[in-house]
């Protein structure tokens, strides 16, 4: 089954026929721009700044929760029953709201990354069509099996991101 973006791709160059083999076409690497753009990296590092509370309330309870099963597991026979049970419990609650504080933070941090990027990629395409209309290209794709790099203007998407912060 063929990939409706390849279709719609491969029907628009039959469409343009001649004129687009004569037009100027440009390719820009998403990933490249998502790894080197200055607007990535530190978003980057505000989501960390922002969730690093968080994850080091997670390290702490991931600690406590170890700490409580080594303490089960050496001292469960000599321990009287009802120690044990209560023990047991303990760690059982404590592992319940760590689960659940961690698939928060998870999910969170997805969900802000998402955001992010959103954000990012909505500045992205506007440098691209900034540079595409400069440039007076035809056409830019942002996803290629192989793009010469002739026609690969991601440095110049990057640069110009770099220059608009």
């Amino acid at each position: 089954m063929f990939n409706k973006h390849l279709i719609a791709t491969l029907a628009l160059l039959a469409l343009a026929g001649g004129a687009l083999a004569e037009g100027k076409i440009g390719f820009v690497n998403s990933q490249k721009i998502l790894n080197e753009a200055p607007q990535a990296a530190k978003a980057k590092k505000k989501i960390e700044k922002d969730f690093e509370k968080r994850d080091q309330e997670l390290q702490r309870m991931a600690k406590q929760l170890q700490t409580l099963q080594e303490s089960l597991d050496k001292n469960s026979v000599t321990m009287a029953e009802s120690e044990r049970r209560a023990k047991e419990r303990e760690f059982a609650e404590l592992n319940r709201d760590f689960q659940r504080k961690q698939r928060e933070f998870r999910e969170d941090l997805s969900q802000r990354q998402n955001e992010e990027m959103a954000s990012i990629f909505e500045r992205v395409n506007k440098v691209i069509k900034q540079v595409a209309e400069a440039e007076k290209f035809d056409i830019i794709f942002q996803e290629a099996v192989y793009a010469s790099p002739r026609i690969d203007i991601t440095d110049k998407v990057i640069k110009a991101l770099g220059d608009g912060k």
